[in-house]
């Protein structure tokens, strides 16, 4: 038994990083887990398999949240499996950097599609299930990025600034109904999107953060596992940041 026994929680790009660490949690909790990815099948296997007897309220569906048609498909097998939606974790993401001014069409767009307009289809297709519950938690992933405008993440930048609007809109829409909306912004995580990062640039920005680290991907599970709880009730429309002092 945990805090999360008897709650179902879906988690986009629930199969790696930040996203696997938040999945994993929330198993640790007791809860039924729908964790999607949109590419690498070998890696969510890989992932369930090592989620040990968990794994078996793990459920894995392949989608891209970008297709408002493929999450509109979800959404209809979500409710004939599950019917109620307890928790809703916006955590798919991509980046696709570049300077604005060498920045292709495709760059933009396909950033803000996956993590704005993502985050959009997948709240259009919960707040119903949640609603009919009266009881939600919804929290997107977002990024101190959105506030800092890191050069050559623009599009990345305006996503993650439009996840934090999203979010404060739709609390407001929503609050009546006992469901929360708020927005986890992580800083500089240890993950595989700073893979690429220059040797150089890591380690001016580990100069630049109070706490001189990254964060680990257990850290912002744990604050979404706050804001996820029954004891979060009165936060909403809320931003919290988990960026070691940026």
């Amino acid at each position: 038994m945990g805090f999360f026994s008897e709650q179902n929680i879906v988690i986009t790009g629930g199969t790696r990083g930040i996203g696997a660490a938040i999945s994993r949690a929330f198993l640790e909790q007791g809860a039924a887990v729908v964790a999607t990815y949109c590419r690498n099948q070998e890696a969510a296997q890989a992932f369930k398999q090592s989620c040990g007897a968990a794994g078996e309220r793990l459920v894995l569906e392949q989608f891209d949240v970008a297709d408002s048609a493929a999450v509109a498909a979800f959404f209809t097998r979500y409710e004939q499996q599950f019917g109620v939606l307890h928790v809703l974790v916006n955590n798919s993401g991509i980046r696709r950097d570049a300077l604005v001014a060498m920045m292709e069409q495709e760059q933009w767009s396909s950033v803000l599609r996956t993590n704005l307009d993502g985050t959009y289809y997948m709240c259009r297709g919960a707040i119903p299930l949640m609603l009919s519950g009266r009881y939600g938690r919804v929290i997107n992933i977002g990024s101190v990025g959105g506030k800092m405008g890191l050069p050559g993440q623009a599009n990345y930048a305006a996503s993650k600034a439009g996840q934090v609007a999203l979010a404060k809109s739709l609390s407001r829409e929503v609050a009546k109904k006992k469901i929360t909306v708020n927005t986890v912004l992580p800083g500089f995580i240890q993950t595989e999107l700073l893979a690429d990062l220059p040797a150089d640039l890591v380690a001016q920005y580990k100069k630049d953060i109070p706490m001189k680290r990254f964060g680990q991907v257990e850290e912002v599970a744990s604050a979404v596992l706050f804001l996820a709880s029954r004891e979060a009730s009165y936060i909403t429309g809320s931003t919290l940041e988990i960026s070691g002092g940026l």
